[in-house]
């Protein structure tokens, strides 16, 4: 399944885990980490084990993921405690690398099997960045061979906290050398190693035309989802990370015109020319056209 929308909720809110059910997200990260609390993880993790097991696998309309906090914080005890509800996912935070993924993984091969949830249900989608060695490490994903890895997601602002930085954006509000950097190389590992890439947050929600913008720029780049960190982003990330039906008539003939003159490089369609690259382009857009529409008939 491809995950547009990453709805984040913080665990500990009940009037925000209210919401989730009419969000429209396709996946609820319900958050252990940096939106609570060190003093109300206990209790939040009682909430989003009572959401979990209010809404099981069989009868979710979208994913539900879990944010836990780091490997050498209480990740152990966050997953202990809510494994037993069936989680889509994990989503681990201030990884060093696929080492770390591969870890969680043992984890729940075993928290899995002491529940009773199949082996394998709950997925794994780090967030790749957040420590100074993670981003040097990220080409690793692509021989890891990491079975429950479905995602990389990235992050800029516990990366500039951990380097010292005072920003990471410049004058403009744009990134800065080393986020970009580091944004590029999170869609290539992720592209390498056969998962999503997911675009990070964009932090103004209230400014919907620029988060729709920035959307676009990021799925024409090859991002195929984006966190969103209030509900009123959500409709806007699913929108913009859905191929438009214009791009959909024209992907489809491009396809169409090749198929008809068998074993050209070229074909001329309303006056422009297009090549066996934008020929893979189009096959790869309607095959994530096609994934979107199962998923909205299932």
């Amino acid at each position: 399944m491809y995950l547009r929308s990453w709805l984040f909720v913080p665990g500990d809110s009940d009037r925000k885990l209210a919401r989730a059910d009419g969000s429209g997200a396709d996946a609820v990260v319900l958050d252990l980490e940096d939106s609570v609390a060190a003093a109300n993880r206990g209790k939040a993790r009682q909430k989003i084990r009572a959401f979990l097991d209010a809404r099981p696998p069989a009868q979710r309309t979208y994913q539900l993921w879990v944010r836990v906090n780091p490997l050498d914080d209480t990740a152990l005890a966050d997953l202990a405690a809510i494994i037993g509800g069936a989680p889509d996912g994990i989503m681990l935070p201030k990884i060093d690398g696929p080492e770390d993924v591969l870890r969680l993984s043992h984890y729940l091969d075993a928290l899995e099997a002491r529940e009773n949830v199949p082996h394998g249900h709950v997925k794994i989608a780090p967030v790749a960045t957040e420590t100074p060695s993670a981003p040097l490490r990220l080409g690793e994903f692509s021989s890891a061979r990491l079975a429950r890895l479905v995602g990389l997601n990235w992050g800029a602002e516990d990366l500039s906290a951990a380097i010292g930085a005072s920003t990471n954006v410049d004058e403009h509000g744009r990134w800065t050398l080393t986020y970009r950097w580091v944004r590029s190389a999170v869609l290539l590992a992720a592209k390498s190693a056969g998962v999503q890439a997911i675009e990070t947050v964009y932090v103004d929600y209230r400014d919907l035309d620029g988060l729709r913008a920035s959307c676009r720029t990021a799925a024409q780049e090859g991002f195929t989802g984006r966190v969103a960190i209030h509900p009123d982003q959500v409709a806007t990330i699913n929108e913009a990370f859905a191929p438009s039906s214009d791009d959909v008539a024209l992907a489809r003939k491009i396809v169409a015109a090749f198929a008809d003159e068998r074993g050209v490089g070229t074909v001329g369609i309303d006056g422009k020319m297009f090549d066996i690259p934008h020929l893979k382009r189009a096959r790869n857009l309607l095959d994530l056209h096609e994934k979107y529409q199962r998923q909205a008939s299932s």
